[in-house]
């Protein structure tokens, strides 16, 4: 098996197979039916064999992110290196809710946050733990805001004890907030969304108005989440006059960082956190700037004491005491009580290559976004959505002549968006910005080059001509 994977992974980095071989969804599900597997077993076939033939199966029929084509969503190609550690530690199966489970993975997982926590800056005092992505990640930090500052006890008295609560979020906010306040309680008015400039970042100077809107409507707005970045566009929000509004009226700052808190580890790039060091909680995917197989999400707090504040349940058959600050015990800070074991790969992949890795990564991915960008504006036939500020590039094909009214323009977008995936050498996404649809890239491939994406330029014109 492992050869087999390691073949594929060499024909993908040399883009021999399709980037993302499209199959319909119901011939997709009949490819896999089990019962014509098991049926296609042959008498006194070894399990192995079974594998690798499911195995070159699975590999004929996946998105290939290792491919220079791959410019989608915001999925990390991952390391080889951190991919065998996945599968040391799932042989393993050690659970993480507690040390005695999990020694070795919990002693790595505090190093690791430690070394996030270092990173951003949050201090000495800071500590979080690992979950399972970001929108478990979000809920976890938004339920430590409420605990903290809600002015009583939700977590043991409920939500009845004061007036509704809200958060203020960006417009261009990711559905993660929405989601964790919509299962917090709260309803649809629990996130009070604050208008963008035209470069997708949340307008501070209204910050004032929308706190004033929700006061009015006899909510207790608790902190604000500023995106750094945002998905649609890779717009990081200003961190530093956020703070200074939540300092200024005491409420909980929080970073959605799941994407773009990785420009720390690049010097050339870690202005666009400024002002990261003073939130409450941050929120950072390993498995999408770092490199890392999915899934791998740090919740981080500047003061390590609210990690433990999110849950306090009592478990005496599991926990020792889940209301002290049973720090080496994570399942007293997490949703997940069998928690997979994370640390290793990220730690390991820590002790191989350093922060110089990571910083190479993140310098030269959003390098060649800039590139990008600058191509795309020296062709008159192509818009720019926004100047990108990290690896994301929002832009659409217009055509010189011909009906350029709104409705005929997004559907252009996407007519030539599916022409290129079905033939299979490149895999953009798309986005609405401004109620327009546009095509969307997020560079995360280390091998993906400048020549590669004029290359997709080409597609999308010749695929747009062949479609009129």
């Amino acid at each position: 098996m492992l050869t087999t994977l390691v073949e594929h992974l060499q024909g993908a980095l040399a883009g021999e197979r399709p980037v993302l071989p499209w199959m319909e969804p119901e011939a997709m599900v009949a490819r896999w039916t089990l019962g014509d597997t098991l049926d296609a077993r042959t008498p006194g076939q070894s399990p192995s064999a079974i594998l690798n033939a499911l195995t070159t199966r699975l590999l004929e029929g996946a998105t290939q992110l290792h491919h220079g084509g791959f410019v989608g969503h915001q999925v990390a190609p991952p390391l080889p290196l951190a991919a065998l550690c996945d599968l040391a530690a799932d042989l393993l199966n050690n659970g993480m809710a507690v040390y005695e489970m999990g020694q070795p993975g919990t002693a790595m997982e505090l190093h690791v946050i430690r070394w996030m926590t270092d990173t951003l800056g949050l201090g000495p005092s800071a500590g979080g733990v690992l979950t399972s992505g970001g929108t478990l990640a979000t809920l976890t930090a938004l339920l430590a805001m409420r605990q903290a500052k809600a002015g009583w006890d939700v977590w043991s008295v409920g939500s009845t004890g004061g007036p509704q609560p809200a958060v203020l979020v960006s417009e261009q906010a990711h559905y993660c907030a929405d989601r964790a306040v919509r299962i917090m309680g709260w309803g649809a008015g629990g996130v009070v969304r604050v208008p963008v400039d035209s470069a997708y970042r949340m307008r501070v100077d209204l910050l004032e108005e929308a706190l004033a809107r929700a006061t009015a409507d006899g909510r207790i707005v608790l902190g604000v989440i500023g995106s750094a970045c945002s998905t649609a566009t890779g717009s990081f929000d200003p961190l530093e006059p956020i703070a200074d509004f939540c300092a200024r009226h005491r409420l909980w700052m929080h970073v959605d960082g799941a994407h773009g808190a990785a420009m720390a580890v690049s010097p050339t790039h870690r202005h666009l956190l400024r002002g990261i060091d003073r939130a409450d909680s941050v929120i950072w995917d390993a498995h999408k700037m770092l490199l890392q197989p999915a899934l791998i999400t740090a919740v981080l707090f500047r003061d390590q004491r609210h990690s433990a504040g999110a849950f306090a349940q009592d478990a005496s058959y599991l926990l020792d005491d889940a209301r002290s600050d049973a720090w080496y015990d994570l399942a007293s800070r997490t949703f997940e009580c069998t928690k997979r074991s994370m640390s290793f790969k990220l730690y390991a992949t820590l002790a191989a290559y350093g922060n110089t890795l990571f910083d190479a990564y993140v310098t030269q991915v959003v390098d060649l976004a800039h590139a990008f960008a600058a191509l795309i504006r020296s062709q008159p036939d192509y818009e720019l959505a926004v100047e990108p500020e990290c690896n994301i590039v929002c832009f659409r094909y217009r055509p010189p002549s011909g009906d350029d009214s709104p409705e005929t323009l997004d559907a252009l977008q996407a007519s030539v968006r599916r022409g290129v995936i079905a033939a299979g050498n490149f895999y953009p996404v798309q986005t609405r910005l401004g109620g327009a649809l546009w095509l969307r890239t997020t560079l995360m491939g280390p091998f993906t080059t400048l020549d590669d994406l004029r290359r997709l330029l080409d597609e999308i014109r010749s695929t747009a001509g062949s479609q009129s």
